[in-house]
């Protein structure tokens, strides 16, 4: 008994001593090449410039009452990818379901966002008008947009990642891909 009682208070001793200190916060430091952009080529109704880090791009026409196809850049080494739709405006109609559409995606994300901004894009010289929305928080898109001529052509685009959203780890990744959807929104030129 004399040795169990000597063994706790050597241990209540010992263990008394400087008050816990807790860690700092750290962060990982991800730092990702600078973005190098050229043409993507497709046989497209449109043109546009894509990150080289997107090592994979593929098409493919999807079934609809208007030509409309689908394109996808996968980025492996940010486990994200950009997903992009076209659809050929016919009539007014078309249009106005098309804008939305755009928009009621976006406000979908509402439920787990934090806050959505958006960002009016106007380009006359190429006739490229539309709206980017940048989604903050847990949502399953980090950046969205649509591009259109108000005419004939109507992109658009969203960001997704391989991963459950955590926006805290997402984050570096989600603000490099943003860059690169705001230079697809900026290079868009309709054929």
């Amino acid at each position: 008994m004399k040795k169990i009682l000597i063994a706790i208070i050597t241990v209540v001793f010992f263990s008394c001593g400087n008050d816990p200190v807790p860690k700092p916060k750290a962060f990982l430091r991800l730092e990702y090449p600078e973005a190098n952009y050229d043409k993507a080529l497709t046989d497209l109704p449109f043109t546009f410039e894509k990150n080289i880090l997107a090592t994979k791009i593929s098409s493919n026409q999807i079934e609809s009452d208007t030509e409309s196809y689908g394109v996808t850049l996968e980025y492996p080494a940010l486990k994200g990818t950009i997903f992009l739709t076209y659809k050929t405006i016919t009539t007014h109609e078309n249009l106005i379901a098309f804008l939305k559409d755009a928009q009621n995606f976006t406000q979908k994300h509402t439920i787990k966002a934090d806050e959505i901004i958006e960002q009016i894009y106007e380009n006359d010289i190429r006739k490229v008008y539309g709206m980017f929305y940048e989604v903050g928080g847990n949502a399953a898109s980090q950046s969205q947009f649509y591009v259109t001529d108000s005419v004939k052509h109507f992109l658009t685009g969203s960001l997704y990642f391989y991963a459950k959203p955590n926006y805290d780890s997402i984050l570096p990744a989600a603000n490099y891909l943003q860059k690169d959807i705001k230079h697809i929104m900026e290079t868009v030129e309709w054929k």
